[in-house]
């Protein structure tokens, strides 16, 4: 004889709860009380007959139990959620949501909404900005943009940007110090550094230029406020062709050269294999594929001064970047 299922509202508080190790936070998330998360979870328990959790003082643990029991039922969730992805009738509007760094959606996306929205008026884009990675059936994204490798598994992922490594500087800083007409220059420079304080040691060094010094000038793990420190006159940075785009042709940031120095790392559109075939998820791919395919042409030809012997921005060097922080 089967065994009756448990209650599935006390199945999503447990995986909620198991996940945060928190009865608040997985109570916020599922717009109830921490009580009711409680009572849940006990009721659970006593239709399984163990206890799930360990409650010492004011935090909550997973026994043996719990930790045996969670895997199975998160992935009877993830299941639920694709297999209703799959049969559900398919629609080319109505919301799509969509997960991203906030350095890119702030940079490129937003920037580049209304050319979406002209295109495909049905479809209301929501943005949601993290470095976290997405968890597409818990957190309801349908699409996500993300900085790696391109290794996501159980997951589409299709490459959407070549990241292009410019050398760029805030305008006022390149008045003090004129504009250098070969590599060598930079080295008198100040620089604004990635978190690891390698790329621009890298950098020269693939130049074929001796930076024996240690690194200078201040370092960020996030991309953003690395920008906004360039932007600030604070030196000169490394940052990706396309993504400065716009500051470059409104003036907040000069292009130094035209060349441009490959990073290992791209930008990659990620999904879930199931959401392949849907017209939102489709229609948005598309989409930004041949925008982005329209930003780094024009990012390639934008406006600098490489001296005659400088490698041309059609045929960038390929160069492993240290910084690896989302973007």
């Amino acid at each position: 004889m089967e065994h009756q299922l448990p209650p599935l509202n006390a199945l999503r508080a447990f995986e909620a709860a198991a996940r945060h190790l928190s009865v608040k936070n997985a109570a916020d998330e599922l717009c109830v009380t921490p009580g009711a998360v409680s009572q849940l979870v006990k009721t659970l328990e006593l239709h399984l007959g163990v206890e799930l959790f360990r409650r010492v003082n004011r935090g909550i643990f997973l026994t043996d139990a719990g930790q045996a029991y969670l895997p199975p039922v998160r992935n009877a969730f993830r299941q639920i959620s694709d297999a209703t992805q799959k049969v559900a009738v398919p629609a080319d509007t109505g919301l799509l949501t969509v997960s991203a760094t906030p350095f890119f959606a702030a940079a490129w996306l937003v920037p580049h909404l209304k050319s979406f929205q002209k295109a495909h008026p049905g479809i209301d884009l929501q943005v949601r900005a993290s470095n976290t990675l997405a968890d597409f059936s818990r957190d309801g994204i349908d699409v996500a943009i993300r900085h790696g490798m391109g290794r996501y598994p159980g997951l589409a992922s299709q490459r959407v940007l070549t990241v292009e490594m410019v050398a760029v500087a805030a305008p006022a800083l390149v008045a003090e110090h004129g504009k250098p007409k070969k590599p060598v220059d930079l080295l008198q420079w100040p620089r604004v550094n990635d978190a690891e304080r390698k790329g621009w040691h890298t950098w020269f060094e693939a130049q074929g230029v001796a930076d024996t010094g240690p690194a200078r000038g201040p370092s960020f793990d996030d991309a953003g406020l690395l920008v906004g420190a360039v932007q600030a006159g604070q030196g000169v940075g490394l940052l990706p062709a396309a993504l400065v785009a716009n500051d470059v042709a409104e003036g907040r940031l000069v292009r130094l050269f035209r060349a441009a120095w490959l990073e290992d790392f791209a930008y990659y559109l990620v999904y879930p294999q199931a959401s392949h075939d849907r017209p939102k998820v489709a229609a948005f791919r598309a989409w930004i594929g041949e925008a982005m395919r329209r930003g780094q042409t024009a990012a390639r030809k934008s406006p600098a001064s490489p001296p005659s012997h400088f490698q041309s921005a059609k045929t960038p060097t390929r160069l492993q970047l240290v910084q690896r922080q989302p973007r």
